[in-house]
């Protein structure tokens, strides 16, 4: 799904960049036999600062280093005209959201929803950029999963691709095509049941629970924000048993953190490993990392280490979107 772009029934693109605070990456699949196929990708870092993501103020700070590293990962692609763009969790405010009946008319379910997510929008709800899909349907109504964002700051990633010479079609958030990867690499029987996914950034962390291929709870918190992600994790799985009537997690997945992180002395970030030990202690349950090989494999030309996969898994989730697997 893209919840910050207006063309949700778009195509998939034929390239996927993710453009992040440490880094802007970027891939592309073939298909060979019917099977998805990573054919090409690029990485290039960021220096710190050049990129902070944000939900009420602008994120580009060195618009320089950002473009000339976009248009580099451009050029080892192919330059492709037409791009799917992949922005930070913190740019956007998820919310899910139940209506007991679902007006018939688009237009009145879209001022429906606007309405109802106002309420607890940073800014003005005029300048916002609002996007849903439909979530699960319960006994007592229908759920959305809606993202709200700042329209100038979707605009500014936007430009970033436009000077670039591409067209950003399809706008969307990191973890949704986390998400989507999962699913896409996933059987059927593999995504019944309700699953934890905790994704770490460089500057923040989102947790996600999903009950099949139903997002049902979202929430980020800022890497400088007080507490731990084991204590975050350890309120959510509270939360899902409390409110969500939640019977036990059957699959716990962690992504991201190898990529574009500095986990070498003397840094703030926790090594993943930590992180993923601390998680089963919390939760008293095996944790797994997240492989896009599952969902698409690679050629024989890359070497797939942890950061390349943790890098690869989100923009794999963009490619694959709007597979039969690959819908939240």
């Amino acid at each position: 799904m893209s919840l910050l772009s207006s063309l949700r029934d778009a195509p998939p693109p034929p390239v996927a960049v993710e453009i992040a605070p440490t880094h802007v990456s970027g891939a592309a699949l073939d298909w060979r036999g019917g099977a998805p196929l990573v054919a090409a990708h690029a990485s290039e870092a960021l220096a710190a600062g050049a990129l902070v993501s944000s939900l009420t103020v602008a994120n580009v700070h060195n618009r320089p280093a950002v473009a000339g590293a976009l248009s580099r990962v451009l050029s080892h692609l192919g330059r492709p005209r037409r791009i799917g763009l992949i922005v930070p969790d913190l740019v956007a405010k998820v919310s899910i959201v139940k209506f007991e009946q679902v007006p018939p008319r688009a237009q009145d379910l879209d001022q429906l929803v606007r309405w109802q997510v106002r309420k607890t929008a940073p800014f003005a709800i005029e300048d916002a950029q609002v996007a849903y899909v439909a979530g699960q349907r319960a006994p007592d109504g229908q759920e959305f999963v809606v993202s709200l964002a700042r329209r100038e700051i979707v605009e500014e990633y936007e430009r970033l691709a436009a000077d670039a010479g591409a067209h950003a079609g399809i706008v969307d958030l990191a973890t949704f095509n986390v998400v989507n990867a999962v699913l896409a690499g996933s059987p059927p029987l593999a995504t019944t049941g309700d699953w934890l996914l905790v994704n770490v950034a460089a500057d923040y962390a989102t947790i996600a629970i999903l009950r099949g291929p139903h997002l049902i709870f979202f929430r980020n918190r800022a890497t400088d924000t007080d507490g731990t992600l084991g204590d975050l994790v350890h309120q959510t799985a509270m939360y899902y048993e409390d409110r969500l009537k939640g019977a036990g997690f059957a699959r716990v997945l962690l992504a991201g953190g190898a990529s574009g992180r500095d986990t070498g002395p003397g840094s703030a970030v926790e090594p993943m490993e930590n992180v993923r030990r601390s998680l089963e202690h919390r939760l008293a349950t095996t944790v797994q990392t997240i492989d896009p090989r599952a969902a698409a494999a690679l050629t024989d030309r890359i070497t797939a280490g942890p950061a390349l996969l943790d890098t690869l898994t989100p923009l794999v989730g963009l490619l694959l979107r709007g597979r039969e697997a690959s819908v939240v």
